[in-house]
């Protein structure tokens, strides 16, 4: 049987002119398609809050309108010639929109056909393009779970919550998170077990909860009842090393977690307790967005300060928050002759917005227990001003709003 490709070339390997459309003429019509693959394959690598939030991906438009049901009603003793009405169950909408402005990242390079031959070069700068937006989309949610769990009630809210319907903060220690103790973090198992106590006695889902902490809360967590120096004393015989890790695998302690030979030491892996996996997250807001430094994470409703709040971590369902991307993203190549430089942008339109705040709680630190343990109380340690505009109730109170 003849060999059809013998007497035939490969058309992209001979024939530099017969590749894609678009872009600068020559071999660089190669590095629009690849350069792309790689950022976004970078860019899904690290990305982390936006698998675990509600994704609606846009082909046209600014806003995705999620539905809201109401209360239906119940008549419990229902008389002969009685004509049932239609109550209050209504149905409205709760309206997302895109952020007015796409992020970016970009930069420059020299020396194009090095970038497009050797993988070592390109690869780097894939990596670092598709980290960098991935980190400021994970802050951005980050800060969006944040402000759920300090949301009140809304007072058109068709469902009809009450104040105690929406888990209040949990204060889990008077230090902050980088010096969390085995306290704290037994204190966060119970806040978990507490929400789901919650959630069943207000007829809430829970069936997909996430608790995300800071890495040194997560280690904490993951090294509960290893011995440490405060066991050693306990007596005078040499210590308390009969204890049994927590996290350590072992049938005492239902094989929660691994052996402690495994790590765990990827910000990808997670931790099972009770139906909840507990996360780690290095981009949950630690400090005040409103400042001029630490603002640059997109528009005005993402400054929110939380410096003072000592933030442990968040409890949370998929459902709560509601992230929009516009089109995936967009990467764009133009080549100056008269610099010889390459300038390199990738974009995407991003959106965020918070649907069920009754589903989120915030894990926080404060000096005494009755000083962030109400969400009007997180509300107000938030409430950052800047422009002279209040960021949290203009930015995410404003779209989370129903709409006939």
């Amino acid at each position: 049987m003849a060999d059809n490709l013998a007497h035939t070339d490969l058309v992209m390997r001979t024939d530099v002119t017969a590749g894609p459309s678009g872009g600068a003429a020559g071999a660089n019509k190669l590095w629009l398609p690849l350069w792309s693959g790689e950022v976004i394959h970078a860019y899904d690598q690290y990305n982390i809050f936006e698998n675990i939030v509600t994704n609606k991906n846009l082909t046209g438009g600014f806003s995705w309108e999620f539905p809201v049901t109401g209360t239906v009603n119940l008549n419990a003793a229902w008389d002969a010639g009685e004509e049932l009405m239609g109550g209050d169950a209504s149905s409205t909408t709760f309206k997302v929109n895109l952020d007015k402005r796409p992020m970016a990242a970009h930069f420059e390079t020299d020396n194009v056909d090095a970038l497009i031959s050797q993988w070592d070069y390109r690869s780097e700068l894939a990596r670092q393009a598709g980290q960098t937006l991935a980190n400021t989309r994970d802050k951005q949610l980050a800060v969006s779970i944040l402000a759920a769990c300090a949301l009140p009630v809304l007072a058109s809210d068709p469902r009809g919550y009450s104040t105690a319907s929406l888990p209040a903060p949990v204060v889990v220690s008077t230090a902050a998170a980088s010096a969390v103790d085995e306290a704290a973090a037994l204190k966060i198992l119970k806040a978990i077990e507490d929400y789901f106590v919650h959630m069943q006695e207000n007829d809430f889902p829970t069936n997909n909860v996430i608790c995300v902490v800071t890495p040194k809360v997560f280690q904490t967590i993951r090294g509960l009842g290893i011995t440490r120096a405060t066991d050693i004393s306990l007596t005078t015989a040499g210590g308390n090393f009969t204890k049994y890790p927590m996290f350590g695998g072992g049938v005492e302690s239902g094989g929660l977690g691994g052996p402690l030979n495994v790590g765990y030491n990827s910000l990808g892996d997670s931790l099972e307790y009770m139906g909840c996996r507990i996360i780690k997250s290095n981009h949950l807001p630690l400090s005040d967005y409103s400042a001029t430094a630490n603002s640059a994470i997109g528009g005005t409703k993402y400054n929110l300060d939380a410096g003072s709040i000592k933030l442990h971590g968040m409890i949370f369902q998929p459902e709560a928050v509601a992230g929009l991307s516009l089109m995936g993203m967009k990467v764009d190549t133009v080549q100056d002759v008269r610099r010889n430089t390459q300038f390199t942008v990738a974009s995407m339109m991003k959106g965020t917005g918070i649907l069920r705040p009754e589903l989120c709680q915030a894990l926080v630190g404060a000096t005494t227990a009755a000083d962030l343990d109400e969400r009007a109380d997180l509300f107000t340690a938030l409430d950052a001003t800047t422009t002279g505009a209040n960021n949290l109730t203009n930015g995410f109170a404003a779209e989370y709003a129903v709409t006939a």
